[in-house]
This record gives C-alpha cells, structure tokens and sequence, in this order.
C-alpha cells in the first residue's frame, strides 16, 4: 500500500464502495463491524506472538472477545473518551437490541455493544492509531497482559 492510504482506503476503493457519513449510521451498524475489527485486532496479536493449533488459538483469543471483558474494557476507559467518544459509546450501550449474549449479563452485553459501537466507529473514521490505543489502554488499566 502507498504511504498514508489504509487498509479500509484499498477495500473501499477495490470494491468500488461509496462515500458515506458515518455519523448516519446506526449504532447496531457501527458495533457490527467494531465487533469484526476488534476480534482481528486480538487474532492478529495472539497469532503473532504463538504459533499454536487453531483450537487453542480460539481458547485463547475468547479470553479477550466476549462481552464480560469487553464491559470490563469500557469500564476502564470511559473517562479517557472524547465527547465524541463517548456519545458514539452510549448510542451504542442504549441502542435496541434483538440478541443476548450467551455467557454475559445483560448489563455486560450493552456495554460491550457500546464498546463495539467505538470500535466500529473509530475503524470507519480510519482512526486506526486512536483505536489501538484505547484497547492497549483498556488492558493496561485492567492489568491485563495480551
């Protein structure tokens, strides 16, 4: 890729994807894909630190996406979030959603929707460095070692 364009720049432009704002988007839209980028981003960490069978790659990596550790995540940077932030966190956490989590409390689960709302949302804005700051400072405040 050319210097300065993004990952996110090459699909748009390889798929022939039109402009849009973000800010139109719903915020279930927003934590849809957060939940896809996010998932990447501690695949990609965990793969690149162990080469390992499949089955104990996904034993390790749902220590970190599910819905308890994500509410923990929020829970420790809610107060490092911009305005912006954390208006596009709380569309997400209050949005109607037709789905539970399995293995999470409600409360959990909606804060984890909010989180994946950011997620979604920084990933969409090509905020890429903002994004993996907040998730290296979200595991750092918790004292948690990926």
């Amino acid at each position: 890729m050319e210097e300065g364009i993004t990952f996110l720049d090459e699909i748009k432009k390889k798929f022939d994807c039109k402009a849009a704002d973000i800010r139109t988007y719903s915020p279930l839209t927003l934590a849809y894909i957060g939940d896809a980028v996010y998932d990447l981003i501690i695949r990609s960490v965990i793969v690149e630190r162990a080469n390992m069978q499949p089955a104990k790659l996904h034993k390790t990596v749902i220590r970190y996406v599910n819905a308890k550790t994500q509410a923990k995540m929020i829970e420790a940077i809610e107060d490092e979030l911009s305005e912006e932030e954390s208006a596009v966190y709380h569309r997400g956490r209050n949005a109607k959603s037709y789905t539970t989590a399995k293995n999470a409390s409600v409360a959990d689960y909606r804060k984890a929707t909010g989180l994946e709302a950011l997620f979604g949302y920084l990933y969409l804005k090509n905020e890429t460095d903002r994004l993996l700051s907040l998730i290296s400072l979200a595991f750092d405040k918790m004292g948690v070692k990926i």
